[in-house]
């Protein structure tokens, strides 16, 4: 008689509850699969906004070194003055050297330039064009020393190029 039943209510509803199951995996597999989905956009977004984070703190304090840049140019100007009266004091010398080193310490690099290396306007800034004997767009002298800030310019080394 169970049977009977059974049998009578598959037939009633036409067969439906074995599609019924299958629909219903079906959409368990979808919204596992968006939820795993879901999962790796969001562990992708904080590796991203983490990334980006650490650039904000390393370049946070680029306006003050850029300011603190003109000081240091100063010294340097000070003490090639001083060099050409032969009363350069030591004490110039290391204040100078302890203020490169603490900017050091905080990502600032110099960029180093050449005389007879190929201009590249990413790291030069071209002043003055000379006639010269070299190439054109070749590095004659540079005026003004240029720096990056954890690897990125932040200030282009001023340079005469030949023409």
């Amino acid at each position: 008689m169970e049977e009977e039943k059974k049998s009578s209510s598959t037939e009633a509803t036409g067969g439906k509850e074995p599609d019924n199951l299958s629909n219903c995996e079906k959409e368990r597999d979808e919204y596992l699969d968006g939820w795993k989905r879901a999962k790796a956009e969001l562990l992708n977004y904080k590796k991203d906004e983490a990334k980006r984070f650490e650039q904000i703190i390393r370049l946070a304090n680029e306006g003050l070194i850029k300011d603190l840049l003109v000081v240091l140019d100063s010294f340097e100007l000070g003490l090639a003055a001083l060099e050409k009266e032969g009363v350069a004091q030591k004490g110039m010398y290391l204040i100078k050297s302890q203020l490169a080193d603490i900017l050091k310490n905080h990502g600032l690099e110099t960029i180093i330039v050449e005389s007879g290396q190929a201009f590249n306007p990413v790291f030069h800034e071209a002043v003055a064009e000379i006639v010269s004997d070299k190439p054109s767009g070749t590095v004659l002298e540079e005026v003004e020393k240029g720096y990056l800030l954890n690897g990125q310019v932040i200030r282009p080394a001023r340079v005469k190029i030949s023409k």
